[in-house]
């Protein structure tokens, strides 16, 4: 390894890491001449890099200054260095072959390029609060303990833990000591290790909803879980239904705002849960996805507050921030701490504690707050604006579901929903009919009627691109 400890260091061509060189062949100096000419032409040193001094290589390599110097004369005769008094010596600027552009995949008439995202579940990657972010992470890096920087707790950094206990209790009713919340990277990996906790306890099988992702479903089912179907009506998820089903332990639902049908759990139906779960001793696995987002009326409590022993609930900050921001939390019944805490220290031990203690920082500042409610003013803005356009250039359709969350349901004419989803997407429209979130055949053999309809992401749009999204909507529309 060769390490050029020069006085250059205020070029920004100096080079002044380690160079790994192979030396091979018969003697020492062509050895080093090939290897350093390997390094040039597979482009490891970029034009205009400054290679280490001749003493300074010869020392890393244990060889004599006069192999090196030697070996660098050469690759100056041949034109892949240049060598200059009092500015070392360089890779040189070469003319390299032209390579064409990488095109982009060609659409094919099944995939159009989309120019409109509206993919349900994204909120508008373009508001991100930049900004504040880096503000609030400086703070928080500056302030930051030294045990920060170590492997640390599997369960998630206290601060964060203790920020949103707080946050929680006052925003969504949740019953949540700081002891009680482990902290993952987001809904999908919380989802990951309660299945392989339920399974570990023998649990056979999940309720799912019959509208819904089916990436979770596979995600159960990847633990050794089967996963029968909940009918899914206008008054949430069919919870009576529950008491037929064998061999189920747990049961996942989203009763705040059930996705994608836009529906909330009646009062009926989140007692009856809970009741099942008493009588079971089974568990509720509530995602509760876009909690402080409801525009009609206050927003309905968390699930938990019922039973916290009974409930295992599930946030994140993917719709109220970004997805890629990846942390989201589980509130757990005190039974399942350890067995959580144990399978998250088995798989991946930890979430990055910089960023736990950024969004720590971020709730307790109020900032969170205060973007979340811009948010919530934003969206709302949206749905308003949908409706009323479809008022005007579409009576025919109807938008079903709660004023919430970041999408909405289109109730489309029978039969017409895939004629629709293509049409959509042949204006650019990356859009989903609601048949694609549907369990094929629900348990015991009985078949989800036939609804045709879209799952619109209002939120998604950027506010260049709102305006042309909602066009192209209408264009569409029967």
């Amino acid at each position: 390894m060769a390490d050029s400890r020069t006085n250059s260091a205020a070029s920004p061509s100096a080079f002044g890491a380690d160079l790994y060189l192979e030396l091979h062949g018969p003697g020492l100096r062509a050895g080093l001449t090939d290897a350093l000419r390997e390094v040039v032409r597979t482009g490891r040193l970029a034009p205009g890099s400054r290679l280490p001094s001749s003493r300074s290589l010869a020392a890393d390599l244990g060889v004599s200054r006069s192999t090196v110097v030697e070996a660098y004369a050469e690759l100056v005769a041949e034109g892949w260095l240049t060598a200059q008094q009092g500015s070392g010596t360089r890779v040189a600027i070469r003319v390299a072959p032209h390579r064409a552009a990488p095109r982009a995949p060609r659409a094919t008439p099944d995939e159009p390029r989309r120019r409109y995202g509206l993919w349900t579940g994204a909120p508008d990657l373009a508001t991100f609060p930049r900004t504040k972010w880096l503000t609030v992470a400086r703070r928080a890096l500056a302030a930051a303990p030294h045990d920060a920087f170590g492997y640390g707790d599997a369960g998630g950094r206290m601060e964060l833990r203790t920020a949103l206990a707080d946050y929680l209790a006052r925003v969504r009713g949740v019953y949540a000591e700081p002891d009680r919340i482990v902290i993952c990277s987001g809904f999908h990996h919380g989802l990951a290790l309660t299945g392989q906790a339920l399974r570990a306890r023998r649990v056979r099988g999940v309720a799912v909803e019959a509208y819904g992702l089916d990436v979770f479903r596979d995600l159960l089912a990847s633990a050794g879980l089967h996963t029968p179907p909940l009918y899914v009506d206008d008054h949430g998820a069919r919870v009576d239904d529950l008491a037929r089903l064998r061999d189920v332990g747990a049961v996942l639902m989203t009763p705040g705002h059930q996705y994608p049908t836009g529906v909330a759990l009646c009062p009926d139906r989140r007692m009856a849960v809970v009741e099942w779960a008493r009588a079971t001793g089974g568990l509720i696995l509530e995602d509760d996805y876009d909690g402080e987002f409801r525009y009609d009326r206050q927003p309905v409590g968390a699930l938990q507050g019922l039973d916290p022993e009974r409930v295992v609930y599930f946030g994140s900050v993917s719709k109220s921030l970004a997805p890629g921001v990846r942390l989201g939390w589980m509130v757990l019944p005190e039974e399942l701490i350890p067995e959580i805490v144990a399978a998250k220290g088995h798989g991946d031990y930890m979430t990055s504690a910089l960023e736990q203690l950024t969004l720590a920082e971020f709730i307790a500042s109020g900032v969170y707050d205060r973007h979340v409610r811009s948010m919530r003013l934003r969206y709302r803005r949206r749905r308003d604006q949908l409706v009323e356009v479809l008022r005007q250039r579409a009576p025919g359709i109807r938008v079903t579901g709660m004023a919430a969350g970041l999408q909405t349901v289109l109730e489309l004419p029978r039969g017409t929903e895939g004629s629709v989803v293509q049409a959509a997407a042949r204006q650019g429209l990356a859009v989903r009919g609601l048949t694609q979130f549907r369990y094929e055949v629900a348990d015991g053999g009985w078949q989800l009627p036939e609804l045709d309809a879209l799952v619109f992401n209002y939120a998604a749009p950027s506010d260049s691109a709102w305006a042309g999204a909602l066009d192209a909507l209408c264009r569409v529309l029967p």
